[in-house]
């Protein structure tokens, strides 16, 4: 009876529990962490949207069960934000779920379609769901390059001609979270077109659709022609409305996944509180203004982390898109790999980041940056990493010997 469970043995240890404890016995000490790691807005749910739920929440009726895949007037609004910002036309009733937010999407979703064995493709680094979904579901993951290029679909046409089973479905999270690599539509379409001809279904994560700096609106798979017929995509309300805890998410597209989906679902729980869908709903079919303000916040935020980072001796590439840095380790630092980097940014330097090897091992060169503080605090945190840095230097710009522990 002391052995682990099945599925929980499946599951490597959690890397980011490494760095809490560290962050928690620093701030019972009275240090101020400046937390760069969890991506987790720090915005203001817009106001509007907060008075609806209040007034819903009044109305004793919405206090019981709600509707698993979403109530209609939700389903309803998801289709028509569909319809303005991609010109995709959905069916609410056949094509739409709502989801507590796409990470509960997500692993629903492989347990509806994975059987044990099945073969799934998924970018590496990405985010974890995206991966343990499907090892949770019996599922084999076979990792894929990140970015998307043409050595992707080389690796695309590789996985499939040497996997054993052929792989059931190819997981894609553009803008992408850690790397915030963006998709075009023309890259989207080659895809499609592989995928249908070789009948693999394909999941998109649109999480970051609104969150893009110094470009075009990022594109949603299903603009292809021919996606509806082996795609869904999965978005959230999290970031592009500041809602994570509020878990309002959606997942649409091809009819026979949905469907699955929503079974799943309905033997599951009974969909989010109804005044949080109405909510939705109000926030879906309203003015983008908020969208907007955040949009820019996020940018400014951005610029003055590259900036500020970069007076402090840490290069950042500006993404073009998330509300995440990938950032490279400093040269000096790159042989500790991303987790002792990490933890020894916020035991010396009151600096929170997340490890990239948390998001798979090709990420361990890198660590992952949150727009979550204000411009302040940005600056602040770039002082405590120049000082860092400088308490690692022998003064000829030499580091200090460091080993990993």
């Amino acid at each position: 009876m002391s052995q682990d469970f099945h599925r929980i043995k499946r599951l490597p240890p959690y890397v980011f529990e490494h760095i809490n404890p560290i962050k928690a016995k620093a701030r019972a000490a009275g240090v101020d962490i400046i937390d760069l790691g969890m991506g987790n807005p720090d915005l203001p749910t817009p106001e509007h949207i907060v008075e609806k739920l209040k007034e819903t929440v009044k109305d004793p009726r919405t206090h019981r069960y709600s509707a698993s895949k979403g109530i209609p007037g939700l389903r309803k609004a998801q289709a028509s934000y569909y319809g303005r910002r991609f010109g995709v036309k959905l069916n609410p009733d056949t094509q739409v779920v709502a989801t507590l937010g796409s990470k509960e999407g997500f692993a629903n979703m492989a347990q509806a379609i994975t059987a044990p064995g099945d073969v799934v493709l998924v970018p590496n680094p990405t985010y974890p769901i995206h991966s343990f979904g499907f090892i949770m579901s019996g599922g084999v993951v076979r990792s894929m390059p990140a970015e998307p290029n043409e050595d992707f679909m080389r690796a695309l046409d590789r996985a499939v001609r040497h996997s054993i089973p052929k792989p059931i479905a190819l997981i894609l999270n553009y803008p992408s979270n850690p790397t915030a690599y963006v998709a075009s539509l023309e890259w989207y379409k080659e895809v499609v077109d592989y995928c249908r001809e070789h009948e693999i279904f394909i999941l998109s994560d649109l999480a970051y659709s609104e969150i893009y700096f110094d470009m075009a609106p990022p594109p949603s798979i299903l603009e292809v022609p021919g996606a509806m017929d082996i795609a869904v995509e999965f978005t959230s309300m999290s970031k592009t409305y500041s809602m994570p805890g509020w878990r309002m998410g959606f997942a649409v597209g091809n009819e026979r996944l949905i469907s699955a989906l929503a079974r799943v679902k309905s033997y599951l729980d009974y969909g989010a509180f109804t005044p949080i869908q109405v909510a939705a709903a109000s926030a879906l079919n309203g003015s983008d203004d908020c969208i907007e303000d955040a949009r820019k916040i996020y940018h400014t935020r951005r610029d003055i982390m590259v900036e500020s980072f970069s007076r402090a001796g840490w290069d950042l590439p500006p993404p073009p898109a998330t509300m995440f840095v990938w950032a490279p380790i400093p040269d000096q630092f790159a042989h500790l790999g991303s987790l002792e980097f990490a933890k020894l940014l916020v035991a010396e330097a009151g600096v929170a980041v997340a490890p990239g090897v948390g998001f798979g091992e090709y990420g361990d060169q890198y660590v992952r940056l949150a727009l979550v503080e204000n411009e302040q605090r940005i600056r602040q945190a770039a002082r405590a990493v120049k000082k860092f840095f400088a308490n690692h230097s022998d003064g000829k710009g030499n580091v200090v010997a460091l080993n990993a522990k």
